[in-house]
């Protein structure tokens, strides 16, 4: 009987380290998940200005836009960049 309250201590701290490891990886994915959203919102208000501008004409298709939201500002120059030199979008 002596070993069963060492026991349910261990249990204890492990469930209690468990959360602790799941808080930050929960504050983790959302520090990354925001910085993935601001460069999306940039990307596609960069392809938006441009076309403004410039004058581009590049069409707002399905392609263009999934581009910008998972290549944020680098994918707004790769379809501006394709667009100046083969016409595509």
């Amino acid at each position: 009987m002596v070993g069963r309250g060492g026991d349910l201590m261990l249990a204890e701290l492990f469930i209690l380290f468990a959360l602790i490891v799941m808080v930050i990886v929960v504050y983790l994915v959302f520090k990354m998940l925001k910085h993935i959203i601001v460069n999306s919102i940039l990307g596609l208000l960069i392809l938006v200005a441009v076309n403004f501008v410039f004058g581009l004409k590049i069409a707002y298709t399905w392609v263009v836009v999934l581009i910008c939201a998972i290549g944020g500002v680098i994918g707004a120059v790769i379809v501006i960049l394709l667009h100046l030199l083969t016409g595509l979008f």
